[in-house]
């Protein structure tokens, strides 16, 4: 047996150091050969708000051929594209150690047309990588096959391209949303008393594949309702994603049917203009269900004033740190972990499934507002609590 008991001690301090610089030389050269990058250990559940996992993509960045080009749809229907996707992709990216000469973001403001011109312009430019959040399948598609005859890959960004050819698509689990939906509506009228509801279910655009799935969703929650006459189903007129003629088509409804005493809508913007009618027959609070989607100031609002019984929050951050991590992996010429793609999306028209990373929401209601979309800085308290919105304010934990 080998021991130092009668060894000078200046010998065993050397032996001692000889020691430690050999393992700190087998650490470096663990690290060295260690997986680049935390990039493989990447799922569709490691973003967060501080945007640090972006920084695990940083090795990959030296290799980013071409540009990343990412096409926002308008401003006209949702602010969220300037406010919310804009900055945080631009975020994404940056945090990732891409340059602004790697990537370009640019907003079609509602047009088909310029859409479309962009996305010719950015490949022109040198693009690799399309980000397409699509104003219409029609025009999605038509990029999709342009990027695909210039050897240009595509990611769908909140929007699949019904009848398209991508890669990826990143969004929402749009199925969950809708679900979140329907079962906000059930908890909502018990809580609020309805006694023998009378629904009328309305839908987004039909042009709009995120409406069918929010549709699948809360129709999943409320048929069986309706089947087993538990709930009345009052109607299912055509959808729009349009607050005015929402307004228009809930009044034609509400005109036919003055038993509806609750009704299913898709998002905040539709939401308010229903809301709206009913304060000018002077519906009280909390008698009325109505749902919404999108966590926008006035949909919070209408929450906290009891005119509207929840919201589904989609932290974009979220959305933006996914579809950039996915364009990183795809401009690098690398596989994106298996983890991080977590699902898939059908594609009724080209009757394939496409690779996905479907991202969780969340119900929001006054019981979780504060460590939700306040906390995240989604909506500014002091806007959410003006007027005479103090007092819920209070009750609901926001503000100081």
């Amino acid at each position: 047996m080998v021991t130092f008991a009668n060894y000078p001690k200046d010998q065993i301090k050397s032996h001692r150091r000889r020691w430690e610089l050999a393992c700190a030389a087998l650490a470096i050269g663990a690290a060295a050969f260690a997986p680049a990058a935390r990039a493989q250990d990447l799922t569709a559940n490691s973003f967060t708000a501080d945007f640090s996992a972006m920084a695990g993509l940083k090795s990959m960045a030296p290799n980013v051929k071409g540009k990343i080009a990412v096409l926002l749809p308008e401003t006209t229907t949702s602010a969220r594209y300037t406010s919310f996707d804009a900055p945080y992709l631009q975020k994404a990216f940056e945090s990732a150690g891409l340059t602004a000469d790697q990537f370009t973001i640019t907003n079609a403001q509602g047009s088909e047309s310029t859409e479309l011109t962009q996305a010719q312009s950015a490949i022109a430019q040198g693009a690799t990588v399309l980000v397409l959040d699509p104003i219409s399948s029609g025009v999605g598609a038509s990029i999709e096959q342009y990027a695909k005859e210039h050897g240009v890959k595509v990611i769908d960004y909140d929007r699949l391209t019904l009848g398209g050819d991508r890669e990826y698509y990143v969004s929402f689990d749009n199925v969950a949303v809708g679900k979140l939906i329907g079962d906000g509506m059930v908890q909502c009228l018990t809580a609020w008393n309805v006694a023998s509801p009378n629904i009328l279910v309305m839908r987004g655009a039909p042009t709009d594949n995120n409406a069918t799935l929010f549709a699948q969703g809360y129709m999943g929650v409320l048929q069986p309702k309706f089947d087993d006459k538990s709930y009345v189903n009052a109607g299912e007129p055509a959808g729009t994603w349009d607050p005015a003629t929402a307004r228009t088509t809930f009044e034609q409804q509400y005109t036919a049917h003055p038993d509806i005493n609750a009704v299913l809508v898709p998002n905040d913007d539709n939401a308010n203009a229903v809301i709206s009618y009913l304060k000018t027959l002077k519906v009280p609070p909390k008698s009325f269900p109505t749902t919404g989607q999108d966590a926008t100031l006035t949909g919070l609002q209408n929450i906290l004033a009891g005119y509207q019984c929840g919201t589904v929050y989609k932290a974009i951050y979220l959305e933006a740190q996914a579809a950039a991590a996915l364009a990183i992996h795809l401009a690098a010429g690398v596989e994106p972990p298996k983890a991080l793609v977590n699902g898939s999306t059908p594609d009724s028209s080209a009757k394939v499934d496409v690779p996905s990373v479907l991202l969780t929401p969340i119900w929001v209601t006054s019981d979780n507002m504060a460590g939700t979309v306040v906390k995240d800085g989604f909506v500014d308290a002091k806007a959410l609590c003006a007027g005479d919105l103090g007092d819920a304010c209070k009750a609901a934990q926001i503000g100081g």
